[in-house]
């Protein structure tokens, strides 16, 4: 018996939207890396988490990894692990002011529902 060959899902083979940073943001990344001369930029990836399913990690990174993909504006660099693109290929980053509180806000179109802290995406 023969068997067809169906093929596998393969994250190299997608072709992506991409993450995109506002001018608030790419401001606000640049500023991030000029405090140590040794970040490269910000990392932004996903985790599970919270009630609705996927939370937004972001951290400052002096190594990218190999297979990150770097999405650059104005010379502030967003590295993106390639595993984290399928939950959110597509988002735009915001650096906004809330009050007396400023934060990276994400809007992704992928993401389906959000609980109501604003902490987790669901797809």
């Amino acid at each position: 018996m023969q068997t067809e060959n169906v093929g596998t899902f393969s994250l190299d083979d997608n072709v992506w939207q991409g993450v995109t940073l506002t001018d608030s943001a790419a401001k606000q990344v640049k500023n991030l890396m000029t405090q140590d001369p040794e970040v490269k930029g910000l990392q932004l990836s996903v985790k599970q988490s919270g009630c609705a399913g996927f939370a937004y990690v972001l951290d400052l990174t002096k190594q990218p990894a190999s297979d990150d993909l770097v999405f650059e504006r104005e010379g502030a660099h967003l590295y993106i692990p390639l595993k984290a693109m399928p939950f959110i290929d597509g988002t735009e980053v915001d650096f906004v002011r809330e009050g007396l509180n400023q934060i990276f806000k994400f809007n992704n179109p992928k993401a389906q529902h959000a609980c109501g802290c604003g902490e987790s995406f669901g797809l």
